[in-house]
């Protein structure tokens, strides 16, 4: 992988989605469900890697992020849908 930043979504235990971008997708995941991550998940455990698309910047990942953040639930499953040739979420084993 020649990706340097993470574009991620998890989902949590009562169904909802959470995104973030990070540099180490596995790291990011172990932290969230240590209870030691985002407050939005610290009460939503455990989380699950559904998504993780690579970038070759942390700007570029944060863009997505934004991007992903701002579209309905509708237009979120289905951009989770459309791009799953770039989900990677396969390959971190978690």
């Amino acid at each position: 992988m020649d990706h340097k930043a993470y574009m991620y979504v998890v989902e949590c235990r009562d169904g909802s989605y959470y995104t973030g971008y990070t540099t180490d997708v596995k790291k990011r995941i172990s932290v969230h469900n240590s209870g030691k991550g985002a407050k939005y998940t610290r009460a939503r455990l455990p989380v699950k890697l559904i998504f993780a698309e690579g970038f070759d910047s942390k700007e570029e990942a944060m863009s997505a992020e934004a991007l992903f953040k701002r579209k309905t639930r509708i237009e979120k499953v289905g951009y989770l849908n459309d791009n799953q040739v770039k989900n990677l979420a396969n390959i971190f084993e978690i």
